[in-house]
């Protein structure tokens, strides 16, 4: 197996990142100083900053119904519990697919293959999100029309995307995913975002998962 390979598939990390560390010269196989493009054997010992990597063992995909109140991290900050908390201890390893935010809910992808969370989060890829929003007042239509048709400009770019309203509020379908987008382009002219659910991330849906509750699933 290619070493970028190896180690996106035994730590999560994106081979990008993996061939940034082999350049820096901090990857070894059997002790010596590994190259870019070497190919790593099953009997190999693959280690980074000196630290042996457990060969990679099945990919992991996993999807969780994020509730309200959980950070995507590994770290608990100020007391707010994480997402790792609703995981057994097999699945505390894997590495989120980009981010909701604590007051957000909804899809989250989590998995063990650096390669698959490139591919569902670089901008390149234009991976389709959908979220069920609720405002505190009503979207005017000149509103809706500006954010779907011309965009909003914040301090990082203009932010466009498209607003459906729907029986329980309004419906927005999306391709980037910049922090806190929706809630600062809607704050930008005047709403504050009451309720920001995510159902739907690439070709993956909630489908019947419960709040709190994960599946595993298969690539597609």
């Amino acid at each position: 197996m290619r070493l970028n390979k190896y180690l996106a598939h035994a730590t999560g990390m994106s081979r990008r990142e993996a061939d940034s560390l082999i350049t820096a010269g901090r990857v070894t196989i059997n002790g010596a100083k590994a190259l870019l493009g070497a190919q790593v054997e099953d009997a190999d010992k693959v280690a980074v900053d000196h630290k042996v990597i457990t060969s990679p063992s099945e990919r992991v995909y996993l999807l969780l119904n994020k509730p309200v109140g959980y950070l995507c991290s590994r770290r608990s900050q100020g007391g707010v519990p994480t997402i790792f908390t609703l995981l057994p201890k097999e699945f505390q390893a894997l590495k989120p697919v980009g981010r909701l935010d604590k007051d957000s809910s909804g899809l989250i992808l989590l998995t063990s293959d650096g390669d698959f969370a490139h591919r569902m989060t670089h901008p390149s890829f234009h991976k389709v999100k959908i979220y069920e929003v609720e405002l505190d007042k009503p979207l005017q239509p000149l509103h809706q029309q500006m954010i779907s048709d011309y965009g909003v400009n914040l301090e990082d770019g203009v932010s466009k995307f498209l607003i459906e309203r729907d029986d329980k509020g309004y419906k927005v379908t999306m391709h980037e995913g910049r922090n806190r987008q929706i809630r600062r382009t809607f704050a930008a002219l005047g709403y504050t975002v009451t309720k920001l659910h995510r159902t739907n991330f690439g070709n993956y849906s909630l489908g019947d998962i419960k709040t709190g509750e994960y599946a595993l699933v298969d690539i597609r």
